[in-house]
């Protein structure tokens, strides 16, 4: 269970996303989660399970144990320099923000601060998400604690600061990468014989089930193609010709082309 409170600022899809997989995840009671956002019509359903909402970002932050920080890159050196006051010593402060290190974050929110990094794609509403965190504090039950809020919410991996560029192009992006192949083999089972919705179904489904195999397995994709391909077989025919037509080469260049696009800011 977590004992702490937790103030998320921003309550945009992310920062309500985060609530609600907690709140489902039964380990943390949704009176000890206080979230903000300047209309809070839009978090009406957050409050009628339990939720604290507020616009105040300060009062917000001043009973918290953990901040998180689910705003626009634009907006972070201001909304922590506007909480800056009431922050106390080894509360910790978690940004999602892209593009925003650590040390700027540190830099910003004060010495007495223990500041995160987290970087979680948007399946984490229903609580699959991959959440890669990078920190430069040293304390082992601090960055445990974070790390178990984010194991409510799908799978976490610890990485150094410099991978985060890469963690967000191929967690965050990626999960836009996998919903294009899905689109594209929809479309191809549309043309050969299925409805949208039976095309969708099985494309969905089968997508579920390779990504089972590997999670459970921890096998390398290969080893499973194997077992699919046979001499002369349908499979391999498929394979081959995706790969004349330049399928996995487009899909590393695309993840390149995104991590490059982060390094020009």
């Amino acid at each position: 269970m977590i004992d702490q409170k937790i103030t998320i600022i921003g309550g945009g899809n992310l920062g309500s996303a985060i609530a609600l997989g907690l709140i489902k995840s039964k380990q943390i009671g949704p009176s000890a989660i206080t979230i903000t956002r300047r209309r809070l019509n839009l978090l009406e359903k957050l409050q009628e399970q339990g939720v604290n909402i507020t616009s105040d970002n300060i009062e917000a932050s001043k009973s918290a144990d953990i901040i998180i920080l689910a705003i626009k890159p634009y907006q972070i050196v201001a909304v922590i320099e506007e909480i800056k006051p009431v922050l106390k010593p080894n509360q910790i402060l978690i940004s999602l923000v892209a593009g925003i290190g650590l040390e700027k974050l540190e830099e910003v929110a004060g010495s007495n601060v223990q500041v995160f990094r987290a970087m979680p794609n948007t399946a984490i509403a229903i609580q699959e998400s991959m959440t890669l965190i990078s920190t430069n504090v040293k304390s082992k039950e601090l960055s445990d604690t974070v790390v178990y809020i984010f194991d409510q919410l799908g799978k976490t991996a610890v990485i150094t600061e410099d991978l985060m560029a890469a963690a967000t192009v191929l967690g965050s992006c990626g999960i836009a990468y996998a919903l294009r192949y899905m689109r594209a083999a929809m479309q191809g089972g549309i043309e050969i014989g299925f409805s949208a919705e039976m095309a969708q179904f099985i494309t969905a489904q089968t997508v579920k089930g390779a990504t089972g195999l590997i999670l459970e397995s921890g096998r390398h994709p290969e080893q499973e193609i194997d077992k699919v391909t046979t001499p002369r077989g349908i499979t391999i025919t498929g394979l081959n010709e995706m790969e004349h037509k330049g399928f996995s080469s487009s899909l590393i260049q695309g993840l390149i082309a995104s991590f490059n696009k982060i390094g020009k800011g």
